[in-house]
């Protein structure tokens, strides 16, 4: 989604809740009350994004492989898992793509499992910015909350089985536009989904995790 940034009249973030698209928790889950917050800009409520990085291993996803790239069979997202295979990468850290703020840090339900959703704000030559979601999906373990400001690198979570539905493993999906429904994961049509790793490799931070800045 390709926005100006000015202040929104409509569709603006709410926090612990994004536009009331966020997914629907469990029927057995209590629905929280969302709190109402001032309308508020794009630029002042998500930070911007420095550069990309993978999810895990990072910066550069050492000892993980796509075992499922975007695409492939209509898939949405990415499945990454660790080179030992099986389920040894259970409880591994999961670490936010770019900077940006918590939307979504909940349970989400059969075949999902817990799930983190996270803005990200990219600024462009013209004034525009362009707001990304990250999703990061069938989690053993949240570390962020609703609202949470997280750095590129920040641990957010852990790897984990969909509360045993699959091996071991995390779902990415990188997204433009923001809010929309969880979905199936799979579909022939992309439209609104980004292939997360073709976007992570155009878009490097100039100074990568562990660097000084200034050095050469």
């Amino acid at each position: 989604m390709r926005v100006k940034t000015t202040p929104l009249l409509a569709g603006a973030v709410v926090l612990g809740e994004l536009c009331a698209c966020a997914p629907s928790p469990p029927a057995t889950a209590a629905i929280p009350t969302p709190v109402p917050v001032p309308v508020l800009t794009w630029r002042s409520i998500v930070p911007e994004a420095d550069g990309f990085d993978w999810p895990v291993g990072p910066p550069d996803a050492r000892g993980y492989y796509d075992a499922q790239p975007f695409g492939r069979n209509f898939h949405l997202g990415e499945d990454w898992n660790g080179v030992g295979g099986g389920n040894t990468d259970l409880g591994d850290p999961v670490y936010a793509i770019a900077h940006g703020r918590v939307s979504y840090a909940e349970e989400a339900g059969p075949g999902w499992g817990q799930i983190v959703r996270v803005l990200h704000r990219v600024e462009h030559d013209d004034g525009s910015t362009t707001i990304l979601e990250s999703l990061y999906a069938h989690l053993d373990a949240i570390e962020v909350l609703d609202g949470d400001l997280v750095l590129r690198g920040e641990r957010i979570g852990t790897i984990g089985t969909a509360d045993g539905a699959y091996a071991a493993h995390l779902h990415l999906e990188l997204r433009d536009s923001p809010g929309s429904p969880l979905a199936g994961g799979y579909s022939r049509h992309t439209a609104g989904w980004l292939s997360p790793s073709d976007f992570i490799r155009a878009h490097r931070p100039r100074v990568m995790l562990g660097e000084t800045p200034g050095r050469p």
